[in-house]
């Protein structure tokens, strides 16, 4: 069971996810989300549990409680939306392109 871990401190590391979460069952992995550009910590990671229960009873034991000294939210992660639009908006990418404005393009990122 893959499980969403928010609000965590900037400090909180992927082996203080996996401590805590094995007080309740089998972990099998645990990552922290860091920018790509930074490598600073977004504050939300995910716990792989192996098996479901113990993931319901990670879930329902660990939302709402604190870790460094903040109040984590624990919850069943969704599965990612694939195809997903990360460009498009004002300017597109194109260059060259002398029509300016608004629309068209595929963005930068």
């Amino acid at each position: 069971m893959n499980i969403y871990v928010g609000n965590l401190s900037y400090g909180t590391t992927e082996d203080d996810l996996v401590s805590l979460f094995s007080g309740v069952g089998s972990v099998d992995s645990a990552r922290i989300i860091s920018d790509r550009e930074t490598g600073r910590s977004k504050g939300f990671g995910f716990v792989e549990m192996g098996d479901s229960n113990e993931g319901k009873a990670a879930i329902e034991k660990f939302n709402g409680t604190e870790l460094d000294n903040r109040s984590i939210t624990v919850n069943e992660a969704k599965p990612r939306e694939e195809g997903g639009n990360r460009g498009g908006g004002f300017g597109g990418g194109r260059g060259g392109n002398s029509r300016g404005g608004f629309g068209g393009g595929r963005g930068r990122y």
